[in-house]
């Protein structure tokens, strides 16, 4: 299964797990201006293109709702027009580009008057083929961010869905990232201004670790961000160390030393982000999405019914293991009696005489890990986790049992555990049709395969066979679509595998040829 499917399963959108590097804005040698939410450094400059642009008067680019209505050609134009331009990148009839096109706008509109120099566009990538080709747009919504007219590696504006947060991610692009705290009091407001905020405790504000705190604040746009080196503040919380300090609702939840060299922005960011869900999240309607808005590529998941006798037991170890993993390993809880789950239950396997039952996901590499121990001990979750972190996990690759009639029709039967040994072979070539029960397209492809396999039954140097890969995980072949086509050739490079997406029409055409 590919990488869109594991996040079509989850619920959420395709979302790249890497984040850009990229040098800060923050002005460590100078304090910011007084209002720093509200600043925008380089916005009031004029670039040589403007200038030139502003002597020849062309119609303007139209707009719909305060957004600029971008396509292949007037998108140079609007680049060279303006210092910095948030692109969305949308399908019309996507929900999930509704849903964002409304907060864009609205955030559009906030930012009309305040900061003129920064302009909102989009472009509809189901008729601008060109430039969904040229930005590599792969999931919808797609947000980037172009600056003083360059169309070369625009910055990824990664999980941001509501107006208030495109705003305040904007303004950390173009501005300062942090606010500069020099009271308590002014701590405090921070501390209290909303759910989550994150101080950084430092001893001066010319470090690398200042420099990686400012440029994490630019990723976390979900809450505020202040800094210090003010000692009386720093006492105030009893801190003495360089330290980045999450507080929840006014309290202090988590305190990280930082070191110049000891740690770098994405792991602070992973780090951070992860207070934005529970220790232990549930999978439902609401966190689904949330859940890929934390870049951990690491994801644990317990499948237990919530009403069992044993379920209290069992969830307070598996929050007790989640504290030590935090930053790490995304714990998520998917209750086994919500129906609305049976696609979770499909993709890991998951029968109801396994549970309880704990699975490691990769989202990068989509590897699967199964927790040898059965029953769900802290010390059984913590072992787990720590050998899948330290390299040590085997990875879990369910198999069917090997049919004893499997070779006794002119389609043979493949599973998991007779794959490798048949189809790596140097006597036969064996073309393999990977299949989904439920795909429609594929029962019918099977009618035209068991035709072929007719075909070439008295071939002995030649195979036709088949195999479920919702009922087995194959770790040598990659599949991103069903039905899919493999061509694994006999002979001395046997090990060379053609792939074919074979359209209807043609497979008919061989199945009527020997």
């Amino acid at each position: 299964m590919g990488m869109v499917q594991v996040h079509q399963y989850y619920g959420g959108s395709k979302e790249d797990l890497k984040h850009r590097n990229s040098k800060p804005n923050f002005p460590i040698n100078a304090s910011p201006p007084p209002n720093t939410t509200k600043g925008f450094l380089a916005a009031d400059s004029i670039s040589p293109n403007e200038a030139k642009l502003k002597k020849t008067k062309l119609p303007k680019i139209k707009k719909e709702n305060h957004v600029l209505l971008l396509k292949t050609s007037n998108f140079d134009r609007a680049l060279k027009e303006t210092k910095y331009l948030l692109v969305n990148f949308y399908v019309t009839l996507s929900q999930s580009s509704q849903n964002l096109s409304e907060e864009f706008a609205e955030a559009a509109r906030q930012l009309k008057k305040e900061a003129p120099r920064i302009q909102f566009g989009k472009i509809d990538v189901t008729h601008q083929h060109d430039l969904r080709k040229e930005f590599n747009i792969q999931a919808f919504p797609t947000v980037k961010f172009f600056v003083n007219g360059s169309r070369e590696d625009p910055i990824d504006c990664k999980g941001v869905r509501k107006a208030s947060t495109f705003v305040t991610w904007v303004k950390r692009r173009t501005g300062p990232s942090t606010v500069l705290i020099n009271s308590t009091d002014q701590a405090e407001a921070i501390i209290k201004a909303d759910d989550l905020a994150v101080i950084g405790f430092f001893r001066e504000l010319h470090s690398d670790s200042v420099e990686i705190f400012c440029e994490t604040a630019k990723d976390v746009p979900e809450m505020p961000f202040g800094m210090t080196a003010s000692e009386d503040v720093g006492a105030n919380y009893g801190i003495q160390r360089n330290s980045l300090v999450v507080f929840k609702k006014g309290k202090p939840v988590h305190n990280k030393v930082l070191e110049d060299g000891g740690q770098n922005k994405l792991d602070l960011t992973r780090l951070i982000k992860t207070f934005t869900l529970d220790l232990v999240t549930e999978y439902n309607i609401e966190t689904s999405v949330k859940i890929f808005d934390v870049p951990v590529e690491n994801h644990i998941l317990l499948f237990t019914p919530m009403n069992s006798e044993t379920f209290s037991e069992i969830y307070e170890n598996y929050q007790s293991a989640a504290a030590e993993f935090r930053g790490k390993v995304l714990f998520v809880l998917v209750d086994t009696n919500e129906a609305r789950n049976g696609r979770i239950f499909e993709y890991f396997r998951i029968r109801d005489i396994d549970v309880p039952a704990v699975r490691i996901l990769n989202l990068t590499s989509e590897a699967k890990y199964k927790m040898p121990a059965d029953e769900v001990t802290v010390e059984n979750l913590k072992e787990f986790c720590q050998s899948y972190l330290n390299g040590k996990a085997k990875q879990h690759l369910p198999s069917e049992e090997i049919p004893q009639d499997w070779d006794k029709t002119p389609v043979k039967v493949l599973v998991g555990k007779n794959f490798n040994s048949i189809i790596f072979n140097k006597t036969m070539s064996v073309f393999v049709m990977f299949y989904a029960p439920w795909s429609h397209e594929c029962r019918k492809l099977l009618l035209i395969w068991d035709k072929l396999g007719e075909q070439y039954k008295s071939h002995k140097d030649v195979m036709i066979a088949k195999i479920d890969v919702t009922a087995n995980d194959l770790l040598s072949v990659g599949l991103d679509r069903y039905p899919f086509f493999t061509l694994f050739p006999a002979g001395p490079q046997y090990q060379t595998m053609l792939e074919l997406a074979v359209p209807l029409p043609l497979l008919s055409k061989l199945s009527t040829k020997v």
